[in-house]
């Protein structure tokens, strides 16, 4: 998806404003399952579906903070963060995390993503920082807001 009129040269006319929702993405136990072989963080609470039916007080897995963390990247580039007249967008930090309220599995979520600021540093890159809320279906609050940073080359 595009965002009208959105670009490098023009992005500072967008700070404060709402740049998408992304589409929702299932997480699945699937997902949590390589997540957890990937990074080394077995937690029962997030692989073991029978233990964590009996005695997680969410009734069941949820996914890793981090997981969700990740999905962020991909979500925001789905929205089209990332301006189509630059050559790379680049992790660059995070301001702010705060997770708010576990996903558990089978969950769907999608990010919601709003331009907070934008910083020139010369040679065709800048650095905006995005404030991201990834959102539960069916849920009040979100399963983490997010101020995150990214490097974009022209």
């Amino acid at each position: 998806m595009s965002i009208n009129e959105y670009s490098v040269t023009a992005i500072e006319n967008f700070v404060g404003r709402e740049l998408g929702v992304s589409d929702w993405v299932v997480v699945d136990q699937a997902r949590i399952d390589a997540f957890a072989q990937c990074t080394g963080d077995t937690q029962w609470i997030h692989v073991d579906v029978e233990r964590a039916k009996r005695e997680s007080p969410f009734g069941g897995t949820i996914a890793h903070g981090y997981l969700t963390l990740s999905l962020l990247a991909a979500l925001a580039i789905e929205i089209g963060v990332i301006p189509e007249d630059v050559s790379a967008g680049l992790n660059y930090g995070l301001d702010k995390v705060r997770f708010m309220t576990p996903v558990k599995a089978g969950a769907r979520v999608r990010n919601r993503v709003t331009l907070l600021a934008v910083e020139r540093k010369g040679g065709g890159r800048v650095i905006v920082k995005t404030m991201n809320e990834l959102q539960i279906d069916g849920e009040d609050k979100p399963a983490l807001i997010a101020e995150t940073l990214a490097m974009l080359v022209a």
